[in-house]
C-alpha cells in the first residue's frame, strides 16, 4: 500500500492572493496539483528526489470503448538535478493566473519553472530559467503500448461493456516523431468502435444513417518542441547543450480524421499558428482571462479556522470547474479531466468508477453554481451537448413508445445511446423498450431538471436567442414526451405509472420528482414574455399544468409532510436519496420566502437518508430551507480535510465518495448551498442571508435573475456595503438578518 504523509502541514493556503504553495515534493500522481484551460488538462508533480511530471488529458480525448481517458505522460528532468538534495522547494499554484510555478534552490544553482495552459489555444507551455547552465530532457511516456484484454476490474472504466460476449480491449497508442523534425508526436487512434454495437443492441441502427459514429477514427494526441532539444529518439528529446533559459510547448489535438496523415496536418495547422503570436501577447491574454474569471463573482469568509476552511473549498473547486468546463463535453463528475493512478489496486490514470457514461443526477450538480458565480460560458457544454441529442431522443421515443416527444436517459454516452450493460445485452423476448438495469428504467426526470435550468439561465441572462433555439425546442419536446406517454386519471390528471422516484423508489404512482419539476417549469415557462413564446405554447403549457396531480403529501406523526410519491409499490428502497425533498431543491416549490415553509422543514427533519457527502443534498436543502444552524454545520463539514481523498494533497481532490476522485459533485454540492445560505430568488425578489451564520463576516458578490449583480460586506452583525447592479432591482432586495 501507498504510504502517505501528513501533507496538510506541508500547504499554504493564501486566500486572498489565490495561492496554494506546497513545500516539499510529491510521491505519486495522485499528490499534484491540477491545471487547466477548460479542455486541456494537467496533473502536475515533482517526484521526490526525480523529475518533473505532467500528465495530459482533454475533454474529447474519448477511446473506442467511450472511456474519457489520458493523452499522456510527460517526463521532464534537469541535469544536474535540482529537485534532489535541495534546501528550498516551493511548488504554487497560482489561481488567480491560472498557472503553476516551481522554484528550487540546491546549493548555488536555482531554478524557476513556470507552467501554463493557453486559454486561447490548446497548447500547454514551460518556461525554466535557472541561474546556471542545465541541461533538459523530456521523455513521453505511454503505457498504452500493446493490444490488450482490459481486466475484470478495468471494465468498469468501460462502464456498459461489463458482460460483453466478446472481449473488451484497449488499443496501443501510435508514435510519430518520424513525421516531424525534433518533435515528438504521438496520438491514440480509434480504429474500432463499440458505438454500432450500441445502436444496434437498442434497435436504433436507423439513426446511424445520419448521426455517424462519433469514435471511430477519432484521432487524440499531441506534439512536443523545444528550443535547443533535439529527438534523441522517437520519445525522447534532449538538449544540445546547457542553457539557462528552456522553453516547452506541448500541442494538443483532437479530430476525426480519414487517416493518420489528415490528423497530423491539422496538428502542423496548430503549430505554424501558434508561432504567428508573440509569447508575451499569449501571456497577457491569459491572463487577463484568468483576472476576469475571479473578478465575476467571489465569496471571502473571515473568521475562525472554519471560515478559512469553507472558503477555500469553495475557490478550490470553482476553479477545478473552470480548469475542465470550457470544451467539448460536459464536465466527468467521476473525476472530471484530473484521475491519476490508483496505485492502492494497481490501475492507471485511464481508471475511473462508473467509466465514460453521464449520469444526469451526478452531472448537474455541477452546473448548477455556475448561475451564481456568472460563470454562464461554462455551461454551454452540457447545453449543447443535449441539444445535439435531440433528434436521436425523438427518435427514440417513436422506436420505443410509437408517439412524441423525447426524454434522455438518466446514463447515457455523450452521443445519447444508453450504456450497453444498463439496457441489457441479452434481448430475446424483451421489447425494445424494457431497459434492464432497474436503477434507470424510468428515470426520466433529468430532462425536467434540465428544463428548469435553462429557464434560470434565461431568467439570469435574458439571452432570448438561447430562449428561442436551445431552451423551447428542448422544452417542448420534453414536455410532449410526458404529454403523450401518461395516460390521464378519472378526474383528468396525468397518472405516472409506471414510473420511479429517481433511483430510490423503482415501482410507484406519481412520484414527487416529476410532478414538482413539471410543475415548477410550466410556471416558470408561463412567465416567458409574450414574444419568446407563441400562444399555442402557453395554450400548451396551461393544460399541461392543469393536468398535473398534486404534491404528494401524507401525514407522520400528526404532521402533514412531502411523500416520495402518491403510492409506492416497493418493500424496500433501492438507494438513499431523498425524492420527497426534490420540492425544494432543484425544484423550489417550498422554502424559504414560499408558502408551507414548515412542511418542507418538518419533511427535512423526518427525512429517511442522511448524508454529507457526494451528491447527497441535505446541505443545499437546509440552506433553502432557512436551516442556518444545519446548513453551517453541513458545510463546515462537506468542505473539510475529511472527505479529501487520504492520499491526495490538493485539498479539492474530493472523494470517492460515491463515485471517483476528484469527486465533482462534492464541492459543486458545497457551493450550491453557501451560495443559498447568501442568496436566493423567489420570483424577483432577491433574498440575502436567509440561511447565513450571523457570527460569520462575509464578502461576496453573486449574480441573480434580469442580469442582477449583488456585491455585499457583512461585518460584526451589519451589513457595510451592498451595491445593487443595476440599480432599480435594489427594491426588490430583501435582507433576512
Amino acid at each position: 500500500m501507498m504510504s502517505h504523509s501528513n501533507n496538510i502541514d506541508e500547504s499554504i493556503f493564501d486566500l486572498e492572493r489565490k495561492l496554494l504553495i506546497w513545500t516539499k515534493p510529491s510521491k505519486s500522481s495522485s499528490e499534484s496539483m491540477p491545471l487547466g484551460n477548460g479542455d486541456v488538462g494537467l496533473n502536475v508533480w515533482v517526484e521526490e528526489g526525480g523529475d518533473l511530471l505532467l500528465y495530459i488529458s482533454k475533454t474529447d480525448a474519448w477511446d473506442e470503448n467511450a472511456r474519457l481517458v489520458k493523452v499522456g505522460k510527460v517526463r521532464i528532468k534537469f541535469a544536474p538535478n535540482p529537485f534532489n538534495n535541495y534546501s528550498s522547494f516551493n511548488q504554487i499554484l497560482n489561481l488567480a493566473r491560472g498557472e503553476i510555478e516551481i522554484s528550487c534552490v540546491k546549493e548555488e544553482m536555482k531554478i524557476n519553472i513556470l507552467i501554463w495552459v493557453d486559454v486561447d489555444q490548446p497548447v500547454i507551455r514551460l518556461n525554466a530559467r535557472s541561474n546556471k547552465r542545465v541541461n533538459m530532457e523530456v521523455i513521453l511516456e505511454l503505457w498504452r503500448n500493446r493490444e490488450r484484454e482490459l481486466s475484470k476490474e478495468e471494465i468498469e472504466s468501460a462502464y456498459g461493456m461489463r458482460g460483453a460476449p466478446h472481449p473488451v480491449k484497449e488499443y496501443p497508442d501510435v508514435v510519430l516523431s518520424s513525421k516531424m523534425k525534433d518533435c515528438i508526436v504521438w496520438c491514440h487512434r480509434n480504429n474500432v468502435s463499440i458505438y454500432m454495437e450500441t445502436m444496434i443492441n437498442q434497435g436504433l441502427e436507423e439513426i446511424t444513417r445520419w448521426f455517424p459514429d462519433p469514435l471511430l477514427n477519432r484521432t487524440f494526441g499531441g506534439l512536443i518542441r523545444a528550443e535547443g532539444l533535439i529527438l534523441e529518439n522517437e520519445k525522447t528529446l534532449k538538449s544540445v547543450k546547457p542553457r539557462k533559459k528552456h522553453f516547452l510547448s506541448i500541442y494538443l489535438l483532437t479530430a476525426q480524421t480519414k487517416d493518420l496523415d489528415e490528423w497530423l496536418n491539422k496538428l502542423k495547422i496548430l503549430v505554424e499558428s501558434d508561432k504567428e503570436r508573440r509569447l508575451i501577447d499569449k501571456r497577457t491574454a491569459h491572463r487577463k482571462w484568468w483576472r476576469r474569471f475571479w473578478k465575476r463573482s467571489w465569496i471571502y469568509i473571515d473568521g475562525d479556522e472554519n471560515c478559512k476552511i469553507v472558503t477555500r473549498g469553495y475557490i478550490l473547486q470553482r476553479f477545478m470547474n473552470a480548469i475542465a468546463g470550457l470544451g467539448a463535453y460536459p464536465i466527468k463528475f467521476n473525476g472530471s479531466i484530473f484521475t491519476f493512478d490508483h496505485e492502492e489496486k494497481g490501475l492507471n490514470a485511464d481508471y475511473r468508477r462508473w467509466g465514460g457514461p453521464y449520469w444526469f443526477q451526478n452531472t448537474r450538480l455541477i452546473y448548477w453554481p455556475m448561475l451564481k458565480s456568472g460563470d454562464f460560458d461554462m455551461m454551454q457544454p452540457l447545453f449543447r451537448m443535449y441539444l445535439a441529442l435531440l433528434p436521436m431522443a425523438e427518435t427514440r421515443v417513436r422506436i420505443y413508445f410509437g408517439h412524441r416527444g423525447a426524454y434522455f436517459p438518466e446514463t447515457l454516452y455523450f452521443w445519447g445511446a444508453y450504456a450497453l450493460d444498463n439496457y441489457g445485452w441479452k434481448r430475446e423476448g424483451k421489447h425494445v423498450s424494457y431497459v434492464e438495469n432497474g436503477y434507470i428504467r424510468y428515470h426520466w426526470e433529468g430532462g425536467i431538471e434540465l428544463i428548469a435550468m435553462m429557464l434560470d439561465y434565461y431568467f439570469y441572462t435574458l439571452d432570448e436567442k438561447f430562449a428561442k433555439e436551445i431552451l423551447l425546442p428542448l422544452a417542448n419536446a420534453i414536455l410532449q414526451f410526458y404529454d403523450e406517454h401518461h395516460q390521464r386519471d378519472e378526474n383528468g390528471k396525468i397518472r405516472f405509472e409506471p414510473s420511479q422516484a429517481l433511483e430510490t423508489w423503482w415501482n410507484c404512482v406519481n412520484p414527487l420528482p416529476d410532478i414538482a419539476g413539471l410543475t415548477f417549469v410550466l410556471n416558470k415557462l408561463l412567465r416567458l414574455p409574450p414574444h419568446i413564446s407563441d400562444e399555442n405554447n402557453r395554450l400548451f403549457w396551461q393544460r399541461l399544468l392543469e393536468e398535473m396531480p398534486p404534491i404528494p403529501v401524507k401525514s407522520e406523526n400528526g404532521k402533514s409532510i412531502l411523500a416520495p410519491a402518491q403510492e409506492i409499490k416497493d418493500v424496500k428502497p433501492r438507494n438513499c436519496e431523498n425524492p420527497e425533498l426534490y420540492a425544494v431543491f432543484p425544484f423550489r416549490i417550498y422554502g424559504v420566502g414560499r408558502e408551507n415553509i414548515e412542511v418542507a422543514q418538518e419533511t427535512y427533519f423526518s427525512r429517511r437518508f442522511k448524508g454529507n457527502k457526494g451528491w447527497q443534498q441535505d446541505v443545499i436543502q437546509a440552506a433553502y430551507l432557512g436551516l442556518t444552524l444545519e446548513a453551517q454545520e453541513l458545510i463546515i463539514e462537506r468542505f473539510s480535510d475529511k472527505y479529501r481523498y487520504k492520499y491526495c494533497r490538493f485539498p479539492a481532490f474530493w472523494g470517492p465518495n460515491f463515485d471517483w476522485v476528484p469527486d465533482q459533485t462534492h464541492g459543486n454540492v458545497g457551493m450550491i448551498a453557501l451560495q443559498a445560505m447568501l442568496l436566493q430568488c423567489v420570483n424577483d425578489k432577491i433574498i440575502l442571508f436567509p440561511a447565513w451564520p450571523k457570527n460569520w463576516n462575509v464578502r461576496f458578490k453573486l449574480h441573480a435573475p434580469y442580469k442582477t449583480i449583488i456585491e455585499c460586506i457583512y461585518q460584526n452583525g451589519k451589513i457595510r456595503q451592498l451595491k445593487v447592479t443595476p440599480k432599480y432591482r435594489r427594491k426588490d432586495v430583501v435582507i433576512m438578518l
